[in-house]
């Protein structure tokens, strides 16, 4: 099936369907294509190829069919009209970055971003002469009064790293268009299982693929979404000269990760709901984040943008680091890892992990505290996590 032919259908169906096109061999799983190059029926074939003058396989830098069956089946589920794979998440980030911006040009970025995002914003967008500036993610009015005459762009997490804030896409979107800017969103927490950025106005669409769309662990890689100049020219243009380019055999994970998405992340946000009722209610936490609590300050704009609230939280919990550290160190079942999207629960602690290489001025300004753990809670029994929080808690 083609994916013309499939217009019209379900979510679920275009997980398992969107993008495969059948080899003469007929193979029901898709074809995993491991080939540096192709070869052409004549040098004029050839010639047509790199002009552009005939579609078709060049190179696998940046045209490889398992890669090209991965871009379909994503931007399908966003309701893009193109994607560019790359070789991880910042890749994409970074491959976004090269397409849009020159020097002399300004983006506003939320404050409550990865901290690799902030590294590449700070180390090396401005060394290229672009200026950043970072508002809360949550104040409309800093948005606003941040943007100049020459921001080409808003960039945003929603839910954000590690602290799971959410920021109002549509409101977000309206201003940036009346100011001639573009909306970027980093989608990787919700994946479009539960969230549709392009479907609230944003232009383009950010994923780290190695987290919930494959859903393992097993692979690193990244995807760029939106319309056919941005993404499938401009940032395709970049990937194509740089050289940041998914493989194919890690597309071919992916496509299978995409497969079972939607059912992964119903479960994730089962369990973490749990988990964060129960931690509540944990004498030595001071304060629960978690877009499906109701005492979370943005629980209704998450609940107007989001059909989940996701499988990722954060906690404080007392006695700064150190105590932080004895639960971490306390627990025997969850993995100590800075990864996400896993089937295995993960643990880890932002200060000194993801968030270690920024500085302690700008970690307070995201909120990100010597005491705060974040856990991406997995398919494990919910039971069995709960009771190695408890281990790692009574430390």
């Amino acid at each position: 099936m083609t994916i013309d032919k499939l217009d019209g259908l379900k979510f679920d169906t275009l997980a398992v369907r969107a993008g495969q096109q059948r080899t003469h061999e007929g193979e029901q799983s898709e074809a995993l294509f491991l080939t540096s190059s192709y070869v052409y029926q004549s040098a004029a074939q050839a010639a047509a190829r790199f002009s552009g003058e005939e579609s078709g396989n060049i190179y696998s830098r940046f045209t490889n069919p398992t890669v090209r069956n991965f871009e379909q089946r994503l931007a399908a589920l966003e309701g893009a009209e193109s994607c560019v794979a790359t070789a991880s998440g910042m890749g994409a980030i970074l491959a976004t970055c090269l397409a849009l911006l020159k020097s002399g040009d300004h983006v506003v970025s939320s404050n409550a971003i990865f901290g690799s995002t902030t590294m590449l914003f700070n180390n090396y967008l401005t060394k290229f002469g672009v200026g950043v500036s970072y508002v809360p993610a949550n104040d409309i009015s800093a948005w606003e009064s941040a943007i100049t005459p020459n921001t080409r762009f808003l960039f945003l997490e929603t839910p954000s790293n590690p602290l799971t804030e959410i920021s109002d896409i549509k409101q977000l979107a309206d201003l940036a268009h009346s100011k001639n800017c573009l909306l970027i969103v980093d989608n990787c927490f919700c994946t479009p299982a539960l969230q549709k950025p392009l479907a609230l106005g944003a232009d383009i669409i950010i994923h780290s693929a190695t987290k919930y769309i494959d859903g393992q662990g097993r692979c690193l890689g990244g995807a760029v979404l939106g319309n056919e100049q941005l993404v499938g020219n401009d940032v395709y243009g970049v990937v194509r000269t740089g050289g940041p380019s998914m493989s194919a055999f890690n597309a071919w994970v992916f496509l299978k990760g995409l497969e079972t998405l939607n059912l992964r992340m119903q479960a994730h946000c089962k369990n973490a709901g749990k988990i964060a009722e129960w931690l509540e209610t944990q004498k030595n936490v001071e304060c629960v984040y978690y877009p499906g609590l109701p005492s979370h300050p943005q629980h209704e704009i998450a609940k107007s943008q989001q059909s989940g609230f996701g499988g990722v939280l954060s906690f404080v919990v007392k006695g700064g680091r150190e105590g932080a550290w004895r639960v971490v160190d306390a627990t025997q079942l969850i993995s100590i890892t800075a990864n996400l999207g896993d089937a295995k629960t993960t643990i880890t602690h932002p200060a000194t992990t993801t968030h270690g290489r920024i500085s302690a001025e700008d970690r307070a300004s995201a909120g990100i505290s010597d005491g705060l753990l974040r856990v991406a809670v997995g398919l494990e029994d919910v039971d069995d996590i709960v009771d190695d929080l408890a281990r790692g808690l009574g430390a």
